[in-house]
């Protein structure tokens, strides 16, 4: 039988003493060449400090001030009750039970309540994982919205590159809202799914000794080959963003990180980001990012008041308006009835407008503009699926919301 998992505390990353000394013991060392970044608990040591474990490329920003703080400190004496639960537990609990490493809630631009966990603090810059992928979104959506990309066009039109590959004939619509037909697992535990694969083509992952694939991201992606027709149903893939971010980088001619720093991290005075990159330097814009969680919070705040002006109005809208429910993968996500997937971005359709950028492991950035709320959180939850994270942070979330609005 296997032992049960520590609990938040037990495998609080100071606690259990990783990489601690100069140098730190044998025991507690953790190393990339042992894949410790992604085994737990090491993960909760390892999620704060993936620039230390993998070669990053700067996204150059700026130097903000803090949001404004109004701390209300009974908000984490707030109860809500989990899916599949009749026992209501405080927000402080749900944070706990969910392994965050540091939480933010942003109320009308003000900064209302605030955790840190761990080894994670407010200068930390934390993996961020698939939220990464809104970043993405956010930036082809603002392109359609200038007129300089088709969502209508084949991929190829773009990247001639991948026209034998699956995403060939696939629209760049199909591609932003990932109803793409094509060769790719997004299962974390089997090392040789799509997305196993994936990591070791890019070397996220030490490859296996008989590996014999491909060494970037390039050209892992034009391998991916066809499986079924596009158009036809919601299916997280990863690689779908990195092709996404292919056909940016093409058409404005720049790198993930510059696009990145030109249309949100110099204007809103982000601070220094980093994009973990493959061996040729290639950017992992599938799930890459890695930032502190405020900057991650005032993004979210920027989404919410309408663009700022940096975000066109349309491609706002298009955020807002999310994906078609009716294409949703539900039995892959029974905490999510009526969902939907658009624009690199999940929509609740809820009526308070939410819609959210999610990573695996925790990571999430809540946007409910009926509340006037943004959630920023960062986690190192053991299980990599939000199928491990849902059942409380969606509840959570939707309490805190509820409880703004009266």
């Amino acid at each position: 039988m296997t032992d049960p998992l520590p609990d938040a505390i037990a495998s609080d990353p100071v606690t259990m003493g990783w990489m601690q000394g100069f140098p730190p013991p044998a025991d507690k060392q953790i190393l990339w060449r042992n894949t410790d970044h992604w085994r737990f608990p090491r993960t909760r040591w390892a999620f704060s400090h993936y620039r230390e474990l993998l070669p990053t490329v700067r996204v150059a920003g700026g130097n903000a001030a803090p949001l404004p703080r109004a701390i209300d400190e009974s908000l984490g004496a707030l109860t809500f009750t989990p899916l599949n639960s009749t026992t209501p537990i405080t927000v402080e609990q749900g944070l706990l039970a969910t392994y965050a490493d540091g939480v933010l809630v942003v109320h009308k631009g003000q900064v209302i309540f605030e955790r840190w966990f761990g080894v994670t603090g407010p200068e930390t810059r934390h993996i961020a994982f698939s939220v990464t992928k809104s970043f993405v979104g956010t930036i082809a959506a603002s392109l359609v919205a200038e007129g300089r990309l088709d969502p209508a066009a084949p991929v190829a039109a773009y990247v001639p590159e991948l026209a034998g590959s699956g995403f060939g004939n696939a629209t760049v619509r199909q591609v932003m809202d990932m109803t793409t037909g094509v060769d790719f697992s997004e299962e974390y535990t089997d090392p040789k799914s799509g997305i196993g694969a994936y990591s070791a083509a890019v070397g996220f992952v030490p490859p296996a000794p008989d590996y014999t694939g491909p060494r970037d991201m390039w050209s892992f992606l034009c391998g991916i080959g066809a499986n079924g027709d596009h158009g036809q149903a919601f299916t997280y893939r990863t690689c779908n963003t990195d092709v996404l971010n292919w056909i940016i980088t093409r058409i404005t001619g720049k790198a993930f990180a510059t696009n990145l720093s030109e249309r949100f991290w110099a204007p809103l005075g982000l601070h220094d980001a980093d994009v973990m990159v493959d061996s040729i330097g290639t950017p992992f814009a599938g799930g890459g990012l890695c930032l502190r969680l405020e900057d991650l919070a005032r993004f979210g705040e920027m989404i919410r008041q309408d663009g700022q002006g940096l975000v066109p109005a349309q491609a706002i809208a298009a955020i807002r308006l999310g994906g078609d429910p009716a294409q949703f993968d539900t039995p892959h996500y029974p905490s999510l009835p009526g969902w939907s997937y658009g624009s690199q971005w999940w929509h609740s359709h809820a009526d308070d407008g939410a819609f959210t950028a999610r990573g695996i492991h925790g990571q999430a950035l809540w946007v409910a503009p009926a509340a006037d709320l943004v959630i920023a959180r960062f986690g190192s939850h053991p299980v990599a699926g939000n199928a491990g994270n849902d059942p409380v942070s969606i509840p959570m979330w939707q309490a805190i919301g509820r409880h703004l609005r009266g």
